[in-house]
C-alpha cells in the first residue's frame, strides 16, 4: 500500500459518453484530469479500469491505495498504438509485431522487457512491463488526448469482482474519486489475455478469451532459433506463480475476482443432486443463488436461479455482472454450474478457479 493524499471524500462525477457531444466533453475532463496526476474510472471492452498516468509514479500511487492493491502486483499499461507501446518498452520482437497485427486493438496483453521511463511502481520493481492496447474507442482517445500511456488495473478494490458497468464501480468508489466515465456494458467481460515474450518459449501468464490455440497460430509462424533447445515456437500454458517469484502481469494471485459470498463450481445430475451437496455445505437454500447454463434447476427453494447462455462469448460478457447480483442480493452461497473444458471457455474457467479460491 502507498501513502497518498486520496483519503479525504471527494465529490464523484459520472459522465455519459452516448452522444457524440457528451463523448468529447468526457474525453476532455479526463484527459484534464490525468494531466494534473488524477485518477479516473474509464471503461475498456474487457472490463472498467481505474487510470493514472502511468508515467507518473506518485499517480500510480493513488490507484494502488485506492485500490487497496498489494505492491508486489504490477498493472497493465494502455496505449493507443504500437508506436506508443514501443516506447514503453527495451525490445520490440517481430513476433510482438505479428501478434499485434493480429490481435490488437483488443483484448491481448504483451508482457516485454520494461523500458527505462517506466516506474517501478507499474511493474512492481520487475524487469518487464505488460502493456495492451484497448479496443475501446474512449479509452483511445483519451490516450491521444494526453499523449502519454495510462496504468489502468481493474476498478474494484483489489482481490474484489471486476466492474463491467459504471454503476459497478460507483458503488465501490464513490466519494473516492473524481470521475468515472459511462461506457456501457463491457463488451468483452473479463480481464485480457496476458502472453510472456521476455521468455522462450512464450507464456501465457492470464488466460483470457483470445485462448492460447488462437496465439498458438501466430507463434508457430516463428522459425526457431537454432541456438534455443527449446523452439519459440510454442507458448506454455499457465502456471502457477513460484513462492517470492515477482509477479510478471496482474491476474496471477491464487485468489482473485471474488465476490463476499462463498464461490463453489460443481456439476450435478439434476435438482436433487445439486440440494444434496449444498446441503452437505450446511448452507440454507434460500440463502444460495445458483448460476447455470445446462442443467437448470427450477427456482423454486433457491434464493436465486441464472440461466446463462452455453457460449463462452456471452457467458464472459454477463458472469461478473451476475455475480455482482448475487452479492448485492446478500447471498451466502453461489453455485456455478462448472464451465465445458474447451479452448474457448478457459479464460472464463480460470476467472472461476481464482473466485472459488480459499487462499
Amino acid at each position: 500500500m502507498f501513502e497518498t493524499n486520496q483519503s479525504a471524500l471527494v465529490d464523484t462525477a459520472v459522465l455519459a459518453t452516448h452522444t457524440p457531444a457528451l463523448f468529447t466533453e468526457a474525453v476532455a475532463r479526463t484527459a484534464e484530469l490525468l494531466r494534473a496526476g488524477q485518477i479516473v474510472a474509464l471503461p475498456t471492452e474487457t472490463v472498467y479500469g481505474l487510470a493514472a498516468n502511468a508515467l507518473n509514479p506518485s499517480a500510480v500511487a493513488m490507484v494502488f491505495d485506492v485500490k487497496g492493491r498489494p505492491a508486489h502486483n504490477p498493472v497493465i499499461v494502455h496505449v493507443a498504438g504500437v508506436a506508443m507501446a514501443r516506447h514503453c518498452v527495451s525490445q520490440w520482437p517481430k513476433l510482438a509485431d505479428k501478434l499485434a497485427a493480429a490481435f490488437w486493438p483488443g483484448p491481448l496483453t504483451i508482457v516485454l522487457p520494461r523500458a527505462a521511463e517506466i516506474p517501478d511502481i507499474v511493474t512492481a520493481s520487475g524487469g518487464t512491463v505488460a502493456v495492451r492496447w484497448s479496443s475501446h474507442p474512449f479509452v483511445q482517445e483519451v490516450i491521444r488526448a494526453c499523449g502519454f500511456p495510462l496504468a489502468a488495473p481493474s476498478a474494484n478494490p483489489a482481490g474484489e469482482l471486476s466492474p463491467t458497468n459504471a454503476r459497478h464501480v460507483l458503488k465501490s468508489f464513490s466519494g473516492k474519486i473524481p470521475l468515472i466515465i459511462d461506457g456501457g456494458p463491457a463488451q468483452v467481460g473479463i480481464e485480457s489475455t496476458v502472453l510472456d515474450l521476455s521468455t522462450s518459449p512464450a507464456r501465457v501468464l492470464r488466460p483470457g478469451m483470445i485462448s492460447i490455440e488462437s496465439l498458438q497460430s501466430i507463434v508457430e509462424q516463428e522459425k526457431p532459433a537454432a541456438n534455443l533447445e527449446r523452439s519459440p515456437s510454442s507458448i506454455e500454458p499457465p502456471a502457477p506463480s513460484l513462492a517470492g517469484e515477482t509477479l510478471r502481469s496482474p491476474g496471477q494471485l491464487p485468489k482473485h475476482y471474488s465476490p463476499k459470498a462463498k464461490l463453489v463450481i460443481w456439476n450435478w445430475r439434476d435438482a436433487a443432486d445439486l440440494k444434496s451437496q449444498i446441503s452437505n455445505l450446511k448452507f440454507q437454500m434460500q440463502k444460495t443463488h445458483v448460476i447455470a447454463h445446462t442443467r437448470v434447476p427450477a427456482a423454486e427453494g433457491f434464493g436465486r436461479v441464472s440461466v446463462m447462455a452455453r457460449d463462452a462469448d456471452a457467458f464472459a460478457r454477463a458472469i461478473y455482472a451476475e455475480l455482482h447480483r448475487c452479492d448485492e442480493q446478500s447471498a451466502e452461497l453461489i453455485v456455478v454450474e462448472a464451465v465445458p473444458e474447451e479452448a474457448a471457455w478457459q479464460g472464463i474457467a480460470d476467472r472461476l478457479r481464482r473466485a472459488a479460491s480459499q487462499a
